[in-house]
């Protein structure tokens, strides 16, 4: 790791600069302070608990606020959230947190500020299978995965939504388990081949982040998240 250009200085602190994303009225990156954001725990189809719990939050000092939405229902009742919030004079910017459900994605990027997904389950769904293969099959996967997330890309570009592309070290696609292992490379892989179709959609609101219960694996795939960006 120590060969790998990733920061400024490996002996003095500052700032990595970065390409400002703007999430409604909140800017994250460039010359923005360290936002501040938290996630609800109430049920999404419960307006006035979620809403509630919202309002706590961001007079706690929460900048954006992230709401699950793990089905279509709830993907269109974001919209309900929002307004309510909207109308008691909060306009703190709302993320979707998006599981499997690309139709969801879809219905929330029209409403909200932000979406999250998880390029590790948004077109695939996991078998722990190990496959074996070729290059040309490995392709044929790409390219179904950008036929199922290009559609969101647009939606995203067409209402100004920003985009969060969050790798989860628990929930790697046996795609990328199957060529790359169970790696930090594995995870920067699993989050470029979604931002290879963002890129190839002129795209550029987009938020990366890399998760994992191992702060090793976490600052390792970070490092190297930041090497091969400054690469390309």
């Amino acid at each position: 790791m120590e060969n790998l250009k990733y920061c400024n200085s490996l002996t003095h602190y500052s700032r990595f600069k970065t390409r400002e994303v703007k999430v409604g009225i909140i800017g994250i990156g460039g010359s923005n302070p360290i936002r501040v954001q938290s996630m609800t725990t109430t049920d999404t189809m419960d307006t006035v608990k979620t809403v509630e719990q919202s309002i706590r939050m961001i007079e706690a000092g929460c900048e954006l606020v992230r709401i699950t939405a793990p089905s279509i229902n709830e993907a269109k009742n974001l919209e309900n959230i929002k307004k309510e919030l909207r109308r008691r004079g909060y306009n703190t910017p709302l993320v979707a947190d998006i599981h499997f459900t690309p139709n969801a994605a879809e219905v929330a990027a029209r409403i909200v500020e932000k979406v999250r997904v998880n390029p590790g389950n948004y077109a695939d769904k996991k078998k722990f299978e190990y496959i074996e293969y070729t290059d040309a099959a490995y392709n044929e996967e790409l390219e179904r995965i950008r036929e199922r997330f290009t559609p969101l890309v647009k939606i995203c570009k067409e209402h100004g939504t920003a985009m969060r592309i969050g790798t989860n070290h628990g929930s790697l696609s046996d795609r990328i388990m199957s060529r790359y292992g169970d790696t930090p490379l594995g995870m920067v892989e699993s989050a470029f081949e979604f931002l290879r179709i963002c890129e190839d959609n002129n795209f550029q609101d987009i938020v990366l982040s890399m998760k994992s219960s191992n702060p090793i694996v976490m600052v390792e795939a970070y490092r190297l998240l930041v090497n091969k960006m400054l690469q390309t």
